[in-house]
């Protein structure tokens, strides 16, 4: 049995079926000392790339199959689109490959189904050129854009509606892009230099941020929880677009700053640093569980002026009124803005949620206002492409 899929089948029917969150579930697979690190790469591909084109996959798989989608189990859906996506997206899997460990996969988790699963890929393969998306048909444009793109069609259709059709289509491709792995470099502990060389000396190529000094990304790696650097609190991982944050809010050393929703504290930490571990942060957080990671986060990276504590952002704290010099809102939201990192979060959003969201965000945002001493700062943040929960939001505050 080929140990690599099977890993990555478990971590999509854990993702897909049972509402787990890959990055959390991948993870704890690939804890798997038996893996080697082409394993680890190549399991990550595989969950990440059969979960992220779900949708597109169903409908190749679709053509080829005499069985309905909804009538096969869950198992033996998950193998033929793990399977279809090794044929159909990845050039460096034989066709030969990708149906056989499929065939395999079958045979220990659903072995009545085996012969199946070996027919209906082996079609795919054999006609894999004459597959065209262009060929969907779908009596709506936002139909055709889900199916080709794999996203939930009430998200097409509404990004249509506000962004126009061409736009959209060039937001859905970029969603299926592979982001860049960046890190923070912790200017508290050492320099950008002395983190670059570092980690090209144990053959990890960097290049620099695009907008800060402090941000690195860095290639062919997915996981630096092992490297000295990281354990040292040299380095973080944290989006650019995230840092960018913290940077807009400007913090200076000696202030006071208020961080409402804080946790894992990525933000946070990037507070302190530029507050050259000089002033105050108070960083709140709804979830009690969540404040160790805040601590946690803090410590290794020695940032020594935050006070971690569980507060609900959505009640108004009268003692705090008027008290900080800046304050951070990066309220909840729907995540659409992060879809590259986490894809599994295009499932699981529902339409509805939206509404309560927005809500949510209004009312966070309202009380922090009032946080904010006279001439100070506010800084609202999302990671979401909504207009709802962006442009709205600041337009109603």
């Amino acid at each position: 049995m080929d140990k690599a899929r099977e890993t990555a089948l478990k971590a999509i029917y854990e993702t897909d079926i049972k509402g787990a969150y890959a990055n959390l579930e991948l993870k704890k697979l690939l804890a798997d000392k038996e893996l080697n690190s082409r394993d680890r790469a190549f399991i990550t591909e595989l969950v990440y790339g059969t979960v992220t084109r779900k949708l597109t996959l169903d409908w190749i798989i679709s053509h080829f199959s005499k069985i309905q989608l909804k009538k096969m189990s869950n198992l033996v859906l998950q193998i033929l689109r793990m399977g279809t996506y090794q044929i159909m997206f990845l050039d460096r899997v034989p066709p030969s490959a990708a149906c056989n460990t499929s065939v395999e996969l079958a045979k220990r988790y659903a072995k009545q189904s085996s012969g199946f699963v070996n027919a209906v890929l082996r079609n795919i393969a054999r006609n894999k050129e004459r597959i065209s998306f262009e060929d969907i048909d779908a009596p709506t444009v936002s139909e055709k854009l889900s199916i080709k793109y794999s996203f939930p069609e009430y998200l097409v259709r509404e990004w249509i509606s506000v962004f126009g059709e061409n736009f959209t289509e060039e937001l859905l491709k970029a969603f299926l892009e592979r982001p860049d792995f960046s890190v923070r470099i912790n200017t508290l502990k050492t320099t950008k230099e002395s983190v670059v060389e570092d980690l090209n000396s144990h053959g990890i190529e960097t290049l620099p941020g695009r907008y800060l000094d402090e941000a690195l990304y860095l290639k062919n790696i997915s996981d630096i929880s092992n490297l000295d650097a990281f354990q040292k609190g040299k380095i973080t991982v944290q989006d650019e677009s995230s840092m960018i944050v913290a940077r807009i809010l400007d913090p200076k050393p000696g202030e006071k700053i208020l961080d409402t929703c804080a946790a894992p504290g990525g933000k946070t930490t990037h507070i302190g640093q530029l507050m050259q571990n000089r002033g105050h942060i108070d960083a709140w957080d709804v979830h009690e569980h969540k404040i160790a990671l805040i601590n946690e986060n803090a410590k290794r990276l020695g940032v020594e002026i935050i006070n971690a504590s569980q507060q609900d952002a959505l009640y108004l704290l009268n003692e705090a009124k008027g008290v900080y010099d800046r304050v951070l809102v990066d309220a909840p939201c729907s995540g659409t803005g992060i879809i590259r990192r986490k894809p599994d979060i295009k499932w699981k959003r529902k339409k509805e949620d939206l509404s309560n969201l927005v809500e949510i965000q209004k009312k966070i945002l309202y009380n922090a206002g009032r946080y904010v001493k006279p001439g100070g700062v506010l800084v609202y943040s999302t990671c979401s492409v909504d207009v709802r929960e962006n442009e709205e939001v600041v337009k109603f505050f």
